[in-house]
């Protein structure tokens, strides 16, 4: 079985939203794209993600305004993965990590990402019977 790389089942189009926008920027974003997370960009580079439940957690539940910076809730020290790395250790990174959304970096730049959806559709279709195994203990993680 040919051993399928990152590159082979990322989405190629990224979501981004500048570091200087606002909360209310992204979640207007995020509702017109139907996606729950975006990548957070300052001077071309990839800094962080802004997910749906950053927004609840750290703007709403804190009673923060919509206004609120979006450098200033994002979820920083962002995990990536080259696109040339094994699917199987995508999976392997997500579940070690507990994240559902891996940005895809070649050479510095920003070039894809790759969710546990795009797993489940990878594993669907006849995907390693471990990365199957790994990405059931992604999805079935308990939540802190």
């Amino acid at each position: 079985m040919k051993i399928s790389l990152v590159q082979d089942i990322m989405k190629k189009v990224v979501l981004t939203i500048d570091a200087s926008m606002t909360v209310i920027d992204a979640a207007k974003m995020m509702d017109d794209a139907s996606v729950g997370a975006i990548v957070v960009i300052q001077e071309n580079i990839a800094i962080g993600i802004i997910t749906e439940r950053d927004i609840v957690r750290r703007v709403v539940a804190k009673g923060k305004p919509s206004q609120t910076n979006v450098k200033k809730v994002m979820s920083p020290n962002l995990v990536v993965i080259n696109p040339k790395n094994t699917v199987l250790e995508l999976a392997q990174l997500m579940k070690d990590r507990q994240i559902h959304r891996v940005p895809v970096i070649k050479d510095g730049r920003l070039i894809g990402i790759v969710t546990s959806f795009d797993l489940v559709r990878y594993c669907s279709i006849g995907g390693e019977p471990e990365i199957s195994k790994i990405t059931d203990q992604i999805l079935l993680k308990s939540h802190p």
